[in-house]
C-alpha cells in the first residue's frame, strides 16, 4: 500500500507533517503525524522553545502531552537543557542541592532564527534550523543548527520514523557545562536533553532495552535503544514509541531518563550523572531517532525490527 508524506508550513508559527494514505487514520485516507510548533507562544516560565506536539500513530491515536499540570513545561518531544551552567532552559523551576526545586530567574529561550533548508517530497521531510538560546539576561549562549527528518514511512507496518540532530556551539568566551539535577545532587532524575513526555494514559506501560533482564524502569542504563509501549485513552488499542539512543560528540555516554510512573517520559541523556563540557567554539553533537509503532510491541518484536534497521 502506498502513503505519502504532506506539509504545510504556517510561517513563523509551525509546519503540519500529514501522511496520505488508504488505511491510515481509521479509513479517513489523512493523518497528521507531527506538528513542529516553533514555540511562539510558549509563556517565559515554561522556556520557550520548539516542540513537536501533537504526534500521532498512522491510526491517528495521539502519542505525547501538552502541558501536564504536573509539569506544564512538558510539551510534547522537545529538545531541553536543565542545567546550563546556571541557566535552565528545560522551564519551570531550578534544582538546588539541599534546597529542591526551587524559583531562580535563571529561565532562558530558544529563539527560532529561520529555516535554512525545506525538502520535502512524497518519501521524506527534512527540515534544518537555527536556533539561538538566549539566557534570562538577554545573553546569547548557544547556537544551533538543527535537522528534523520524517522518513521510512509503512503502512503496513504502520510506522513512521522522526531522525532528530542538533549541533550546540558555544558562542561564549568561557566553558560551558551541560548537566542535570543529577549531577546537581539529585539521584536518578538525569533528564537533560531530548525528551518525550507521554500521554496519561501510557502511564505504567512497558519498556524494553536491549538487556532482556533489565528491570521494568531501566533508569540510567546505557543501552542502544529504547521502547516504550502503552494504553490509548479515548480509542482502542496502543502503541510503541522505540528510541534510538543514537551519538554524542561528548566522551559521556547517553543514559537513559525513563519513567513510567507517575508519568510516561523517555530521555536519552548526553548528562545523566556527569557533566559535559563544551569549550569557547566548540560543538557538541546529538543524533537521536524515533519509530513510532501503531500497536504495542513486544521485546521480541522491536528486537526484529532494531536488527532490521540498524542507525
Amino acid at each position: 500500500m502506498s502513503a505519502v508524506f504532506r506539509v504545510t508550513h504556517e510561517h513563523g508559527r509551525r509546519v503540519v507533517v500529514a501522511v496520505e494514505a488508504d488505511g491510515v487514520g481509521q479509513g479517513a485516507g489523512r493523518v497528521e503525524v507531527a506538528t513542529y510548533d516553533l514555540g511562539r507562544d510558549v509563556a517565559a516560565f515554561e522556556a520557550p522553545k520548539p516542540y513537536l506536539h501533537p504526534l500521532r500513530t498512522l491510526s491517528g491515536a495521539l502519542v505525547s502531552a501538552y502541558r501536564p499540570h504536573d509539569h506544564r513545561w512538558h510539551k510534547g518531544l522537545q529538545m531541553t537543557v536543565s542545567h546550563l551552567d546556571d541557566q535552565n532552559f528545560w522551564g519551570g523551576f531550578s534544582y538546588r542541592h539541599g534546597e529542591g526545586y526551587v524559583p531562580v530567574d535563571n529561565v532562558g529561550r530558544m529563539r527560532h532564527d529561520g529555516f535554512a533548508a525545506f525538502e520535502a517530497t512524497d518519501a521524506e521531510v527534512c527540515l534544518a534550523e537555527t536556533l539561538t538560546w538566549v539566557t534570562a539576561a538577554g545573553q546569547d549562549w548557544v547556537g544551533e543548527r538543527r535537522e528534523l527528518r520524517w522518513h521510512d514511512l509503512d503502512v503496513e507496518r504502520g510506522t513512521w520514523t522522526l531522525d532528530f540532530a542538533t549541533d550546540l556551539r558555544n558562542l561564549r568566551d568561557t566553558d560551558l557545562h551541560v548537566g542535570s539535577p543529577t549531577t546537581h545532587g539529585r539521584p536518578d532524575a538525569g533528564y537533560t536533553g531530548f525528551f518525550w513526555r507521554g500521554p496519561r494514559g501510557f502511564t505504567g506501560g512497558e519498556v524494553h532495552v536491549a538487556d532482556p533482564d533489565a528491570p521494568a524502569e531501566p533508569m540510567g542504563a546505557s543501552s542502544p535503544w529504547l521502547a516504550y509501549a502503552g494504553q490509548h485513552d479515548e480509542v482502542d488499542g496502543g502503541a510503541t514509541l522505540l528510541f534510538f539512543a543514537g551519538t554524542s560528540s561528548a566522551p559521556v555516554p547517553l543514559r537513559w531518563f525513563v519513567r513510567r510512573e507517575p508519568f510516561p517520559a523517555v530521555n536519552p541523556s548526553p548528562a545523566f550523572s556527569e557533566e559535559v563540557t563544551v569549550a569557547p567554539g566548540d560543538v557538541l553533537s546529538l543524533r537521536h531517532r524515533v519509530v513510532f509503532a501503531d500497536r504495542p510491541w513486544s521485546r521480541a518484536e522491536v528486537a526484529a525490527y532494531v536488527a532490521e534497521h540498524p542507525l
